[in-house]
């Protein structure tokens, strides 16, 4: 009499398909946590399910860089949308009118300018930016006007990172651009965040890690494989 046990192959592992923009998307934990995280640093499995769940309910390809999944250290991950996806998707509603966007400086003089797209002189102090985003049904534009002193990101010793210090006007911009968006067309882009935001407001940071339930993503988590014994084999040859 022989008894085998026998190792089972690992299931595969449990995807996530989609919808984004008319083209198919899947996600699995590997895939997120291989391919498709900033920062460098290893993020958890509830991380990772949370991210794959944003980009399922929002429609968003991550692959086209419309969501990002941005974790630094030890620090909780940060899920984040890109610009683009903002604007493709005022770009698609009936309503959309068009939208302006640009930067607050304080001149060598003293005065207050408000100049469209992202110029700023060498004997100018950037202070802000500002963005209008228009409506057909409505008799009256979206303004918004968001300050540096408020999303400068900062690094953990309180420097100003990398990204503010290279393209301050762009990134100031494109934080009012994003706002005034969002406050247009609060049903398609509530709850969205660019990362230019989460960097100066830890609140809205927050809010996004809390956008879908850990419990309804549960179903993607992949199964570990078990050592199964096999019924006793009798064999009838002759030994």
């Amino acid at each position: 009499m022989a008894v085998k046990n026998t190792l089972q192959a690992a299931p595969a592992e449990k995807q996530v398909t989609f919808q984004a923009n008319g083209q198919p998307v899947t996600l699995s934990l590997s895939t997120v946590k291989k391919y498709l995280i900033s920062g460098g640093a290893n993020v958890t499995d509830q991380e990772a399910i949370m991210f794959i769940n944003l980009c399922k309910y929002q429609k968003l390809n991550p692959w086209l860089r419309e969501a990002y999944c941005i974790k630094y250290g030890s620090s909780p991950a940060t899920l984040v949308t890109g610009k683009e996806a903002f604007l493709k998707r005022a770009e698609a509603q009936p309503n959309y009118d068009g939208s302006k966007a640009g930067v607050v400086v304080l001149t060598q003089d003293g005065e207050i300018t408000y100049r469209d797209g992202a110029l700023v002189l060498p004997n100018e102090t950037l202070v802000g930016g500002w963005a209008e985003v228009f409506r057909k049904d409505k008799s009256h534009s979206m303004r918004m006007e968001v300050s540096m002193q408020e999303y400068t990101g900062k690094t953990k010793d309180g420097r100003t990172n990398e990204q503010w210090t290279k393209r301050p006007a762009t990134m100031i911009r494109k934080v009012a651009l994003v706002q005034a968006l969002r406050e247009s067309f609060p049903e398609n882009l509530g709850a969205l965040y660019v990362a230019e935001e989460v960097g100066g407001v830890e609140q809205e940071a927050a809010a996004m890690q809390e956008m879908v339930p850990v419990q309804e993503a549960e179903v993607i988590q992949p199964e570990p494989a078990e050592v199964v014994p096999q019924e006793p084999e009798y064999s009838t040859s002759l030994l």
